[in-house]
């Protein structure tokens, strides 16, 4: 029991602002745990020290009380809701129950009543035989005055176009609000939201960084569904080879598994995914760590929602390091087939089982995509700085090549387009897995803030690929090689000297009536309100499926 208090304590140290800030991702890869404090500082845990304790860098946690439930998160998918609220931390003696009302008639109803639970201050609302068929009011209450309200919205099944709004990458390096994207997303009024991961960099202090993710963006999700996923810098670490849970021996987690103890990983993955719909297979993996892979169907758009991370190899240890790091090869000259070995994983055989059998069902579906954190191969070539070009990149899904493969099967049985983030650059491209322009087609949205670590593509010959189209405004397009020898077709690239220096989102359109697919690429700083917005060069690009 003491040793479970420590923990207790551990967690909730790390989980409300008291641990170090990460600025960079060099720092963020030597990261130490802080020190536990010890047991006896529970007993100092009383009203006036938790009201006390020294400001929070990231956001100011001592809000009025009225202000105690921050935001909440939902979706609905095969008419059951999930709903997330989101407090500040509570004090020792607050209650720890959330309401769950909705308006109806124009009364408000209580539906649920909800723990919170301390780790991470987030209660889950499952309301099952939702009626998907009309807008309904909500709103999440705590104690006698804290409020939070939005708007479930229905089903938009009787619509022609579905638009997905995609974000990736919320550096801390910009810790202001999003009124740009509040502004110019909430215009667009897109059917759902889709961060893709790193909406927290501040790693040991995920609470803190979280609440202030929500303040900044809280306006778009309070009044739509939104699939929020964790990637590396969420849930800790500079990279993440998840290795199915294992629990990582060294400094930087290179050789698979976790850094941080199962419990803030689940932590994190709680706050962030508990509103997914259910998980497609629920079992843990190692430590008791959690799974959230699922589907979600929105106005005849089914989309998957996979794990990149959480299956794949750690490289250190198993393959012939090529650079100075285990996963940054720079040997032009190596052979690719060395490092894609026998036993080596990518998404896993789970995650895989379910893609393929995903991809069989069709029954009421109008169109297919697949969602997560990053691409299916190695889409940049100059790393953090100009001077710094990287021949192949083991954080990107290009390797291992033969799971690759097998993924980008998967995504196309299904007839599928793919959506990820984490990359720092905005690309489109065709994947190739035995020829080129025989896969799916997938689209990288841009950082939220890109001032944090930028990436290129800048082929090393500054030479157009194979097949180039001569009418497009990019130099660099066509059939290329990645550092893997995977296939691919550059479409278009949004190097970090193009206007906001790279940074923005993406819209996605998906017009069931043509069963077309198109990707937008905005600016962080265009006003999409003015008859002159325009989006990054190279887009918009419309894809037949």
């Amino acid at each position: 029991m003491r040793n479970y208090f420590r923990l207790l304590f551990f967690i909730l140290f790390i989980s409300s602002g008291c641990g170090g800030n990460q600025a960079d991702e060099t720092a963020a890869t030597d990261m130490q745990p802080p020190v536990v404090a010890p047991f006896e500082k529970l007993d100092t845990l009383a009203v006036n020290d938790w009201w006390n304790r020294a400001d929070n860098p990231i956001i100011d946690m001592k809000v009025d009380r009225s202000e105690v439930v921050a935001f909440g998160m939902y979706t609905v998918s095969n008419n059951t809701l999930k709903l997330t609220a989101q407090l500040y931390p509570l004090y020792p003696d607050e209650t720890r129950e959330v309401r769950l009302e909705v308006q109806k008639d124009g009364a408000w109803q209580e539906v649920q009543i909800q723990t919170v639970n301390d780790l991470g201050w987030s209660a889950l609302f499952r309301v099952e035989n939702w009626d998907s068929t009309q807008d309904t009011p909500y709103r999440l209450l705590h104690g006698e005055e804290a409020s939070f309200e939005g708007l479930i919205r229905k089903d938009p099944i009787d619509k022609n176009e579905i638009k997905l709004a995609a974000f990736s990458c919320n550096s801390n390096k910009d810790r202001g609000m999003r009124e740009q994207y509040v502004r110019n997303v909430n215009h667009h009024d897109p059917d759902l939201l889709f961060f893709a991961g790193d909406q927290s960099y501040d790693h040991t202090e995920h609470t803190a960084a979280w609440l202030k993710f929500g303040l900044q963006f809280r306006d778009l999700f309070r009044n739509r569904p939104c699939i929020s996923i964790p990637d590396d810098h969420d849930i800790g670490q500079g990279n993440l080879w998840g290795e199915g849970g294992k629990k990582s021996q060294t400094k930087v987690a290179d050789d698979g598994g976790y850094k941080y103890h199962p419990e803030y990983v689940k932590m994190v993955e709680r706050c962030q995914t508990a509103h997914l719909p259910d998980p497609y297979d629920p079992t843990p993996i190692q430590q008791g760590i959690g799974v959230y892979y699922t589907n979600l169907m929105l106005g005849d758009i089914d989309f998957a929602i996979i794990e990149d991370r959480k299956f794949k190899t750690g490289p250190a240890g198993k393959i012939p390091q090529q650079g100075p790091r285990p996963d940054h090869i720079r040997n032009p000259e190596y052979d690719p087939a060395s490092i894609d070995l026998e036993g080596l994983t990518l998404l896993g055989e789970r995650q895989l089982t379910f893609l393929n059998d995903w991809a069989t069902q069709q029954d009421g579906v109008a169109m297919k995509a697949v969602l997560s954190q990053t691409g299916f191969c190695g889409g940049a070539h100059l790393h953090g700085q100009k001077d710094n070009r990287l021949h192949a990149d083991l954080d990107s899904n290009g390797w291992p090549q033969t799971g690759r493969n097998k993924a980008l099967e998967a995504i196309s049985k299904a007839g599928a387009v793919h959506i990820g983030g984490d990359q720092h650059l905005a690309t489109v491209i065709q994947h190739g897995i035995d020829e080129h322009r025989d896969g799916p087609w997938a689209f990288i949205v841009p950082a939220v803030v890109n001032d944090y670590y930028s990436r290129w593509w800048w082929p090393e010959d500054e030479q157009p690929g194979g097949n180039h189209d001569s009418s497009s405004p990019l130099p660099w397009t066509g059939d290329y090689l990645d550092g893997f020898n995977n296939k691919i077709t550059m479409k278009a690239y949004v190097n970090p000297e193009s206007t906001s220096s790279g940074s923005g989102y993406g819209l996605i359109r998906f017009h069931k009536d043509s069963n077309e697919v198109t990707f937008e690429c905005w600016p962080r700083d265009v006003d999409v309100t003015g008859e002159d917005a325009e989006q990054f060069t190279g887009w918009p690009i419309t894809v037949a499926l």
